[in-house]
């Protein structure tokens, strides 16, 4: 896309208004290490978090790495049965409580939501730093339980095991994943109290960016659910390490409860996985279909009717462990009802597609990925919240294919769609994009070969957590573990060629895509003060083209309708 295309009447002037003499970027702004450690800029700490997180991800597909080489023969014959629990706990506990939780929000939510509203930084600065150095500790924590000698439990931690009878580094590993919790706490009042209070004059509620949107109800779930999961674990070490009865059956404790504690949290937590990635997919499609959003208002409601529903369908997780068929109903029905507003936003994608000026570069790609992923497993999830259904595949690895389509398969190409959308603002540098492009559809297909089997081995019968299996499955284990290793390759990818875009990529300019958030009216990489004058907004987002006519080709940007002052 040409460098000048459509300006969005959210977004400030354009880039001859920016001063003859800039600034140093914020990435010249101290050079030590100490300045890093020591930053309350919320750019910096985005990187700090990236940083963190990337390296987590790599630690949980390496444990992925050996489960998949393991299951490749369905006798035992890489590990035992004791290293094969603590390999899919390994991956469990820090992919979800350390890479997929914190991906999105901590990441690109910290770098650009005070952007995305025209704010100089966070509410609370500080409080982003300290939020910072809980999510580092708790993950040293866990992994201090790993090399001590691991834990067996899964990364659901489930009562009686891991309160009774394990025998391994539990309290540590649950004290590391309560530990991050307050961390995402502390996220989530820094960014809903910079929604409220930091706006830019003229940026009502419904001029907000979907992006916006999502980190604010993702926030929600942050501040709401996670102090539920705070008292849950610190129940957990309460009777593991003081003997008191509260999920002890055998002393008038009660195990259900700590399943209706625990998913209470972990159902919306699906919610702060994908909402983000929602926010992600919605700035992606609308840019590169040259497009407004389609059904901007149904977008947003459909985002704060996800989050609200979600705290009310924790019980379908547990349809075979014990509740009334009137529960189960209600739950079942709940289930369905999530669905809509989730169906409502694949609908406007999809709508927003129609007749756009579509352009293929690798953001979209990492996008049409998200879509497709995220359909399949939205639409097994309908499987699972009918009872019967659920009932026959509980506990199999069509349950375990379901949720890597919508935490791993669609939450994570929406991060890498962000990822690499935003990269040239992040970093001042262009990335080589056919490697992009090649990289993001390996991905696509190494997933589906790596998942898909799983749902048909899942309805066939394989339970999941076990290494020694039936030879009748092994087929679809092979193939599992084939896709695994195409998967792995994709991952690896915009490692290598992102970090040689941060060396030897050709400079980025302020708008490389032609986009229209107020992000983009900024340098690449932005100063420190984000701004140079006073963001003003005067009217709504995503203004790809005059509101009365359709999309065209290479036209030209719209006249900007916001200033500097």
């Amino acid at each position: 896309m040409s460098s000048g295309a459509t300006a969005d009447a959210t977004t400030l002037a354009n880039p001859r208004e920016l001063p003859l003499e800039l600034p140093a970027s914020y990435l010249a702004d101290g050079r030590t290490l100490l300045s890093w450690l020591a930053t309350t800029d919320h750019k910096r700490i985005a990187i700090l978090y990236a940083v963190v997180i990337t390296f987590f991800f790599f630690v949980g597909g390496i444990a992925a790495t050996l489960v998949r080489l393991e299951l490749f023969t369905p006798q035992a014959d890489l590990v035992g049965s004791d290293t094969y629990n603590k390999l899919f706990s390994l991956h469990g506990i820090v992919m979800v409580w350390f890479f997929l939780i914190p991906s999105i929000p901590t990441t690109m939510g910290n770098f650009l939501l005070p952007l995305m509203i025209g704010a100089r930084d966070l509410a609370f600065p500080k409080l982003n730093l300290v939020s910072w150095y809980l999510n580092l500790g708790g993950g040293l924590l866990t992994l201090a339980a790993v090399l001590a000698g691991g834990i067996d439990t899964g990364w659901t931690f489930y009562v009686p095991y891991s309160t009774t009878f394990s025998n391994s580094f539990v309290t540590l590993a649950v004290l590391g994943v309560l530990v991050s919790g307050f961390s995402t706490i502390a996220t989530g009042v820094n960014f809903i109290a910079t929604v409220h209070y930091l706006r830019a004059p003229g940026m009502t509620w419904f001029r907000l960016p979907l992006f916006v949107w999502a980190m604010y109800t993702t926030s929600l779930i942050f501040v709401l659910a996670t102090p539920v999961l705070a008292v849950t674990l610190t129940l957990v070490v309460a009777e593991r390490s003081f003997g008191l009865p509260i999920f002890d059956p055998a002393r008038g404790g009660d195990p259900i409860l700590f399943q209706h504690l625990f998913w209470f949290y972990s159902h919306p937590a699906v919610y702060i996985m994908v909402l983000p990635a929602m926010g992600v997919i919605s700035e992606v499609i609308t840019c590169y279909a040259r497009r407004r959003i389609f059904g901007y208002s149904f977008m947003v409601y459909a985002l704060v009717a996800i989050a609200m529903i979600g705290f009310f369908t924790w019980g379908h997780h547990m349809f075979t462990s014990g509740m009334s068929p009137y529960a189960a109903l209600v739950f079942s029905f709940l289930s369905f009802i999530v669905a809509v507003p989730s169906a409502i936003k694949v609908f406007n994608w999809t709508a927003t597609l129609y007749r756009g000026q579509i352009g293929f570069e690798s953001p979209m790609l990492y996008a049409l990925g998200f879509l497709g992923l995220f359909t399949v497993g939205g639409l097994t999830g309908l499987f699972l919240a009918s009872v019967p259904i659920d009932v026959h595949v509980q506990d199999t690895y069509f349950v375990v294919a379901h949720f890597h389509y919508i935490m791993v398969g669609a939450s994570v190409s929406a991060y890498f769609a962000g990822l690499h959308f935003w990269w040239p603002k992040i970093t001042g540098r262009m990335y080589p994009e056919a490697w992009a492009r090649f990289a993001a559809i390996l991905m696509f297909f190494g997933f589906n070969l790596t998942f898909f089997p799983q749902f048909i081995a899942g309805y066939l019968g394989m339970p999941r957590r076990y290494h020694v299996y039936p030879p009748e499955f092994q087929v679809w284990n092979v193939l599992s573990s084939a896709g695994a290793a195409v998967l792995a390759a994709a991952y690896l990818m915009p490692l290598g060629y992102l970090t040689w875009s941060v060396f030897f990529g050709s400079r980025a300019p302020n708008d490389p895509w032609n986009a229209s958030g107020l992000e983009w009216r900024t340098t690449s990489p932005p100063p420190r003060q984000n701004f140079f004058g006073n963001p003003e907004v005067l009217a709504q987002p995503y203004n790809y083209h005059p509101e009365s006519t359709p999309p065209i080709k290479d036209q030209p940007r719209v006249p900007s309708q916001g200033s500097l002052t």
